[in-house]
């Protein structure tokens, strides 16, 4: 009987120890059925065509980190390895942060987004100041190509992506406000606890700004801001639409503030993500844009984000409001390549990933 009940004993242990296992086992696989998207995103960053990434992503959901890469260098010649807390030219992705201080003002009933410009701006004399409103600067259906030259289609039947707009946005923030547009940007900033973003101002110096790179096929190079040729009147033009510095966390930050309130008020924040114009640039064709930001319609659920580019950056944000879910892709290499659809080759993939995945999908 001894040997009996022993024997029954290591049974039920053997047992057991078999039902944990699968226990674990199972509860492995529910995570990896999950997370059905890490590991794509994992193999896509080793991929050298048509270009190599070097950058960081960051994705969340519900407020909660469910993936980020640090993947790269920040210096590629001195081989300094990337960090999510370095600091990027985000580009074009600074045209919402035009669009939300244009929108503060509009809340306070100092500007009427369906005023024409000379309205705020008296001494500028183009003859379509008459008719072109802040409204049509923000969504990109002004057709102006050049503050110099006539409109490029009748106002509001057209699409033409135009950094000149938010050049005159900050005009008319400057005169209204009485303090210049990188104050304003950087008092924003400060208000929402952004330390590591700024508006670059022309000859500025820091050192945590990582170097953007161009590259050639198998080579690269750093870019630098002199080579552009800047004069201080012409980056003040491009500031509002290009010329905002952050990182990752930062931006994580305000896609949660703009997003969810605490930027704007509802009744306003739809204006800023509703739109019946379209965009017909070869990487957006077809996505609606709306104040300094894209909509995509086509899969199951909508999102809001914006592309950058330029000086050896790339960026490209996304949030999807029905998920609470933000995405940030930053890269410091810049491909040498006429197709933008090249240039952007990995955030469309990081995209179309996190699109089909459980993130949106559960």
């Amino acid at each position: 009987m001894k040997y009996t009940f022993r024997i029954l004993i290591v049974l039920i242990c053997i047992s057991t120890i078999g039902c944990k296992n699968n226990n674990s086992n199972k509860k492995t696989q529910d995570r990896e059925l999950a997370d059905n998207y890490s590991k794509r995103i994992d193999s896509l960053i080793q991929v050298k065509e048509p270009h190599f990434f070097n950058g960081v992503i960051l994705i969340t959901k519900d407020d909660k980190t469910v993936y980020k890469k640090e993947h790269g260098y920040s210096d590629l010649d001195k081989k300094e390895l990337i960090s999510l807390d370095d600091k990027f030219r985000i580009w074009s992705n600074s045209k919402q942060i035009t669009a939300v201080l244009i929108l503060k003002e509009v809340e306070k009933g100092t500007i009427d987004l369906h005023k024409p410009i000379k309205e705020y701006l008296p001494n500028f004399n183009q003859p379509w100041a008459d008719s072109v409103t802040v409204h049509h600067l923000l969504n990109m259906s002004s057709g102006v190509t050049d503050i110099q030259k006539p409109l490029a289609f009748e106002l509001g039947t057209d699409f033409h992506y135009s950094n000149p707009s938010y050049g005159l946005l900050s005009r008319i923030l400057e005169n209204i406000t009485g303090k210049k547009f990188a104050e304003l940007a950087n008092s924003l900033f400060a208000e929402l606890g952004m330390e590591n973003s700024y508006a670059y101002k022309y000859g500025q110096n820091d050192t945590d700004l990582i170097d953007g790179h161009w590259i050639f096929e198998d080579d690269f190079r750093t870019a630098t801001f002199e080579e552009y040729e800047f004069t201080k009147k012409s980056w003040e033009e491009m500031l509002p639409g290009g010329g905002m510095v952050s990182n990752a966390y930062d931006l994580n930050l305000w896609d949660k503030k703009l997003h969810n309130g605490g930027l704007l008020k509802n009744e306003t924040y739809a204006l800023m993500t509703t739109s019946d114009v379209i965009d017909n640039s070869d990487v957006d064709k077809g996505l609606k844009y709306g104040y300094g930001v894209n909509i995509d319609e086509s899969y199951p659920l909508k999102y809001i984000g914006h592309r950058g580019r330029g000086m050896g950056y790339v960026s490209f944000k996304f949030y999807v409001p029905e998920k609470n879910l933000d995405v940030i892709i930053l890269e410091n290499v810049y491909h040498d390549h006429e197709d933008p659809n090249v240039v952007y080759h990995f955030e469309t993939q990081i995209r179309n990933i996190v699109m089909n995945s459980n993130l949106v999908k559960q």
